[in-house]
């Protein structure tokens, strides 16, 4: 006969100290351009799955990877900067 145990991390999944830190919640800060970006490109992408695409539709996904593309860049760009804002000598 087998015994069922219950696993610790399942019942303290959702404990008070499993929250996420305060630098984690900056990068998810920081990163939220790219992500609602990346939500409106897969949008413009799900509108298209049960019909083809009218020009309208192929317009809103390019404008929708312009932004996406665009949210990175600036990500990167601000990423890049902070890593070399201390200056070399």
């Amino acid at each position: 006969m087998s015994h069922i145990v219950t696993v610790q991390d399942a019942v303290t999944a959702f404990a008070d100290f499993m929250e996420p830190t305060d630098a984690e919640l900056d990068a998810i800060e920081q990163e939220m351009p790219v992500i609602l970006a990346d939500v409106d490109l897969l949008d413009a992408q799900i509108i298209t799955l049960d019909r083809i695409p009218t020009e309208l539709d192929n317009r809103r996904i390019r404008r929708a990877r312009r932004r996406a593309l665009a949210a990175r860049i600036a990500l990167a760009n601000r990423t890049a900067a902070a890593t070399l804002s201390g200056g070399a000598a």
